[in-house]
């Protein structure tokens, strides 16, 4: 057995004891002790390849990898259990009150997120692993202070947790390696590990499974790293191969070279890609930031209309449907206000427009961020 090797270096607050276990840092440790090391090997190989890009290297289809583009034969596992229908999904961090309503939402699919919606205070990070744990085993509810309460109806979407990407750190966690050379531990393996510990099997017990949206990636060696930690945790945790199921946010100008790679690469475990329109646009201006010739207009501008978008979506989803997996659209930046209508008005116009292109253009569902868009957008995926 993997004697536990991570330091818990801040307060547990009430509850915590739950999450930050013996057992489950122990499996954090063999976690960091199998992939720490690659890890770090891929985050030198993302400064190698911003280098490049510097010196006025352009991205281009890999010619090793043609092999992979050129077979027609070879799909990923698809949906699991629970996966089948993702016409709406909405996003959303992962504390108390949040959670039950995203759970109440009506939505398909609660993009249960570690990473981007929630502030990675130690607080943050732990709590929304409690809260996970709760309302997965439906014993979750929450009361304001005026005496409001929240609690969960009787049809849940199901849930898909997003951790943080390989670039981050959890401070408040430090891995000791067998040789005795302490550092942070992997904020990706933290929140993946404590939840596919915690509750792989009560998921499964109750006709889902361990579902990921995996953040970030840059290329499909990444990918491949992820892959070999979801085999690593089926053999460990006795769960089948296969259980696992991710869907990928290609959200890196990198990435969108590569998506028939890490659909390969994460094939007996992939669900599906994502467009992550927002990231992807902040990826081609860090990427090329020292390249005159591509500046950008003003980000208004910058619609999933203009031609290298409009490329991008179009490929993800002449992916996905090739490879068996769900082509999954991006977030509206529009978000009603219950207290002006006008504003409200305007923001169910500009999701219902946003979502009909999506739909349109052969995508299986997308995302909302607030529970009123979620009969907005399902209505054109209907349609």
């Amino acid at each position: 057995m993997t004697q536990n090797r991570i330091e818990v270096l801040a307060p547990l607050e009430p509850g915590f004891d739950t999450i930050l276990t013996d057992e489950a840092l122990r499996f954090l440790t063999a976690l960091h002790d199998r992939f720490a090391g690659r890890r770090h090997e891929r985050l030198a190989a993302r400064m190698d390849q911003r280098r490049h890009l510097d010196n006025g290297r352009d991205l281009r289809l890999l010619p090793e990898t043609a092999a992979i583009r050129e077979d027609a034969d070879w799909r990923v596992a698809g949906a699991g259990p629970g996966l089948h229908d993702r016409r709406v999904e909405i996003t959303g961090p992962t504390d108390r009150k949040m959670t039950i309503n995203a759970m109440n939402s009506g939505a398909k699919v609660w993009l249960a997120d570690q990473e981007d919606a929630t502030s990675p205070t130690w607080h943050n990070v732990i709590d929304g692993q409690k809260n996970l744990f709760d309302a997965i085993r439906r014993q979750i509810d929450f009361e304001t202070p005026e005496g409001k309460r929240y609690e969960l109806g009787q049809t849940t979407p199901t849930i898909v947790m997003r951790p943080r990407g390989w670039h981050l750190v959890e401070k408040h966690l430090r891995y000791t390696d067998p040789a005795g050379q302490r550092s942070p531990a992997s904020g990706s393996l933290v929140d993946y590990g404590l939840y596919v510990f915690h509750n792989a099997q009560e998921l499964i017990a109750r006709g889902a499974g361990p579902y990921f949206y995996i953040a970030k990636l840059e290329n499909h060696l990444e990918a491949r790293l992820w892959d070999d930690v979801f085999t690593y945790t089926e053999n460990a945790l006795g769960l089948d191969h296969g259980t696992i199921r991710a869907t990928v946010l290609i959200e890196t100008i990198g990435a969108a070279f590569e998506m028939e790679e890490i659909l390969y690469e994460l094939r007996d475990h992939c669900a599906g890609l994502n467009a992550g329109r927002w990231d992807y646009l902040f990826s081609i201006i860090k990427a090329f930031r020292a390249r005159p010739g591509f500046v950008l207009p003003d980000r208004a501008a910058l619609t999933m209309s203009v031609p290298f978008m409009r490329a991008y979506t179009e490929q993800l989803v002449r992916a996905c449907h090739r490879r068996g997996a769900h082509a999954i659209g991006g977030m509206s930046a529009f978000i009603p206000n219950r207290r002006d209508p006008e504003v409200t008005a305007n923001a169910l116009a500009k999701v219902a427009a946003d979502k009909r292109r999506e739909a349109t253009d052969g995508f299986d569902g997308s995302w909302v961020a607030h529970p009123d868009l979620v009969g907005t957008a399902r209505a054109e995926f209907d349609a």
